[in-house]
């Protein structure tokens, strides 16, 4: 049997630990040394962590948010280029603090809009009070804003939560199962537009994604597509 990582993970083990601060947390680590590769360095735990608790990552991006709150004189609103911070979409997540008009600069996250500690941390637990002004993100919002904008690559985590059961038919999920938006994106644009910030991030967060069989995805997204049209028609004069 090859003793290569071994070797290689003990070489990773040796550069962790001689640069381990003693407040690092432990969750980490002990999630790091289980590894079947160990991180070198606490910035690649820190991150390997949260990339493994996505839906963790997502509970905690929408408390920090909640924390901040939406900036005095923001609406939700679309933008036509991306210079502008605004989502070009209503499939993108609404993030004020993305906006050079609210960013809050350098030390605070683009995401949620608190501070951002030593290695993407949110909390400051060297308990210097120095945000780390080189950052922009939690490392946890990173991996948030992933789920938010491309859930299919969280499918995993999703089915794992679900117990790999379709809430759609009550059935086993099949390999061909896909994530879907409870309330659709569109009815959030349309119907919960007013809905403060950033209790709208839960639209793009767990509470509202599932996966379900893709038989039973079609057929939803086909009586949406129905409700869509009749809005629509609704919404047009009437001939004369």
């Amino acid at each position: 049997m090859s003793t290569w990582r071994d070797e290689r993970n003990a070489k990773s083990r040796a550069r962790l630990e001689r640069r381990l601060s003693e407040l690092f947390p432990a969750c980490v680590l002990n999630h790091a040394l289980r590894q079947p590769f160990t991180p070198p360095t606490q910035r690649r735990a820190v991150e390997g962590y949260w990339r493994h608790h996505p839906l963790r990552a997502d509970r905690l991006a929408r408390a920090l948010a909640a924390k901040s709150g939406a900036p005095d004189g923001w609406t939700w609103r679309l933008g036509r280029e991306k210079a502008t911070g605004l989502p070009l979409s209503f499939r993108m997540p609404p993030a004020p603090y993305r906006e050079p008009d609210f960013s809050r600069g350098d030390g605070h996250c683009c995401v949620c809009g608190q501070p951002v500690f030593r290695l993407g941390w949110h909390r400051d637990l060297w308990g210097d009070g120095k945000p780390n002004r080189n950052a922009t993100w939690h490392a946890a919002c990173v991996v948030a804003w992933q789920l938010w904008t491309a859930p299919t690559d969280h499918l995993k985590a999703l089915k794992l939560r679900q117990n790999r059961k379709c809430p759609a038919s009550g059935r086993r999920l099949l390999r061909t199962a896909e994530v879907d938006h409870r309330v659709p994106l569109f009815a959030v644009w349309a119907e919960h537009r007013q809905t403060p910030w950033p209790d709208l991030l839960a639209f793009w967060g767990a509470p509202n994604l599932q996966v379900i069989n893709k038989a039973a995805h079609l057929e939803k997204c086909s009586q949406e597509a129905a409700s869509r049209a009749e809005r629509r028609a609704a919404l047009e004069p009437a001939l004369p």
